[in-house]
């Protein structure tokens, strides 16, 4: 019986046709159609409002290539109203309920995705991002760039019947951090201090200081991995199995209690909070690479022009700037339940001390970038520290929310076997 898989993209950007036929060349190219025993199904939430976008910049998709894939379906805001009202008047979750599930916010659409492929019994669903492109970049012995195309999908499918939930390794611009070269207004012990405070399960110093400092904003990809094959089963640390949310499979054929995506308002971390809830599940890290252009600034890599150089991220563009201090105080605005949820014990003192480390830093990073944008992570760490337990109770909800949808589509699946 032939596997369906689904592949799903949270989008709001006008190049999404330009990753989309780079991903189906790429499922040609590595002989995926001609596998009568899976098909493929693309399922793409979009929001026009992200980035100021049209139904055309995701529908007008070349015919021959719409034709190669089984279906496509698409799901606007009001697609998924609809779908909402239908489980409300349906009994099965409240308006409230189908707001947290279903609403407006990145990790709600990606829900919104993971909803339809179960409805529509998808075996696998695999999300990629529309800034992260197949091939991998590393470099020789004698410092020169090499690229590798990837084969994400067949990796994933090689892997996934013996897992829950598989994720590969990324490489580029992995970080929306700049360049940084340091002086007497912001030294490298002032960034470690700074870094150390909004730290994450994915941003650290020691990472930092690789990619960024030693570097200079690139993650290179690791040829062993590819080259061995290297496959990893990820442990579980501080309670969280730690995924990333694209490059990404669901082994929804196994999985019966796969948990939502989830994050505070205007937060970042949506792939962190449903780490939280993965002890029972495997998780493998399979040997594939994306490349994540994280500034937008190779896009033509789509086109199949490798560039010879990657070069640092400018770190005196005022754009750039922006981009850095929004992906600080999204990441600020998660890291208080993070925190809740892994270490509760040590919760208060952790705070306590990523406060002091931005009274010290912030003023510092508001004179180097010169704006005082940087000074709205300290309003917002307070904000989001004082609403944690708000914030947990959400969480907790819409896992109790999710449950009862995913009970509802197994129950209905159920009665149509039933029914044959």
């Amino acid at each position: 019986m032939a596997l369906d898989i689904g592949i799903g993209f949270v989008t709001g950007r006008k190049h999404f046709k330009n990753v989309l036929t780079s991903y189906i060349n790429n499922w040609v190219e590595h002989g995926l159609f001609l596998n009568k025993d899976i098909r493929l199904h693309l399922l793409v939430a979009y929001d026009l409002k992200y980035h100021k976008t049209e139904l055309s910049d995701y529908k007008n998709i070349d015919p021959e290539l719409a034709d190669i894939v089984h279906s496509i379906r698409y799901y606007g805001k009001s697609s998924i109203e609809e779908e909402r009202k239908i489980l409300e008047e349906s009994g099965i979750i409240n308006r409230e309920e189908s707001e947290l599930l279903f609403g407006e916010g990145y990790a709600k659409k990606r829900n919104a995705v993971v909803y339809f492929a179960r409805k529509n019994k998808m075996d696998r669903l695999m999300f990629l991002d529309d800034d992260e492109y197949p091939v991998a970049t590393m470099k020789n012995e004698y410092d020169n760039l090499i690229w590798m195309g990837q084969s994400v999908l067949a990796t994933h499918l090689k892997y996934n019947p013996d897992a829950d939930i598989t994720h590969g390794h990324h490489c580029g611009y992995i970080s929306p951090i700049p360049y940084i070269p340091f002086n007497d207004v912001l030294t490298e012990e002032d960034f470690k201090l700074f870094i150390e405070a909004i730290s994450n399960e994915i941003v650290s110093w020691d990472v930092v200081k690789k990619t960024i400092i030693d570097n200079k904003g690139v993650t290179y990809a690791n040829p062993d991995i590819i080259n061995k094959s290297i496959v990893e089963e990820v442990k579980e640390i501080n309670g969280m199995k730690f995924i990333s949310g694209a490059n990404l499979c669901f082994n929804l054929h196994n999985i019966k209690n796969l948990p939502p995506f989830y994050n505070p308002p205007g937060a970042r971390g949506e792939d962190t909070f449903m780490s939280t809830s993965l002890t029972d599940m495997k998780v493998l890290k399979v040997p594939c690479y994306t490349f994540h252009d994280g500034f937008l600034t190779y896009k033509n890599i789509l086109n199949g022009i490798l560039p010879n150089a990657l070069e640092p991220v400018d770190a005196s563009s005022p754009a750039i700037v922006k981009r850095f201090s929004n992906a600080a105080i999204g990441w600020i605005r998660y890291k208080p339940l993070m925190v809740y949820i892994t270490q509760r014990d040590e919760y208060e003192n952790i705070m306590q001390d990523v406060e002091e480390k931005l009274e010290l830093t912030i003023p510092k990073l508001c004179r180097y970038f010169h704006t005082d944008h940087f000074e709205q992570i300290r309003h917002e760490l307070f904000h989001y520290r004082n609403n944690v337990k708000r914030h947990f109770a959400a969480f907790q909800y819409t896992k109790m929310a999710w449950s009862k949808v995913m009970a509802q589509i197994d129950q209905f699946h159920q009665n149509t076997m039933a029914s044959i």
